[in-house]
């Protein structure tokens, strides 16, 4: 985690895509499921989503001490720059150049966070209702002021209320078609 604090810029996203190469990918530490699933769960909680991500990593990687030891991997880097950037921060501001590179950044890091989305959908997008609950949820994100972890909560629930519906359908079904 402290290698990812230290070269990941761009916010939680950015951090767990790179999460996701390294842990997933790489290691095989932990599935591309259980990532979507910290991401899941680590959304609907209050507080800052990736520490969130990152106690649920540590501690399924390693136990308590795990999530201990990533959650402070992944923050002392950024805690370190942050009080350095903090100080010369009033400077900076004034330079073009600096401004220049902070926009690539940020740039750069929406194609990060969709490439990483691309390798993840296969177990995230598992039937149509999951498509469907995925352009909702992007349509609600995208165009309205619902907060993120009620659209989270909201697709849980529809997910819930759909599976059961497509169930009941299923078992009326094979009902049905006996004598």
């Amino acid at each position: 985690m402290f290698k990812i604090g230290c070269f990941t810029f761009g916010g939680g996203w950015g951090i767990v895509a790179q999460m996701q190469e390294e842990f997933t990918e790489r290691r095989h530490w932990v599935t591309e499921e259980q990532i979507l699933d910290f991401m899941s769960v680590g959304r609907s909680l209050p507080g800052l989503m990736i520490m969130n991500i990152s106690v649920m990593f540590g501690y399924t990687v390693a136990g308590p001490a795990g999530a201990f030891a990533a959650t402070l991997g992944l923050s002392a880097p950024a805690l370190l720059v942050f009080a350095l950037v903090t100080y010369f921060y009033t400077a900076m501001k004034q330079i073009h150049t600096i401004n220049r590179v902070l926009n690539g950044v940020r740039s750069a890091v929406i194609p990060v966070i969709i490439g990483a989305s691309w390798k993840m959908k296969g177990q995230a997008l598992v039937s149509k209702i999951s498509y469907v609950i995925m352009a909702a949820a992007f349509l609600v994100c995208a165009f309205t002021k619902v907060s993120k972890p009620m659209v989270v909560i909201l697709g849980a629930v529809f997910g819930l209320m759909l599976g059961i519906i497509q169930d009941r359908k299923m078992r009326d079904g094979k009902e049905g078609g006996q004598p």
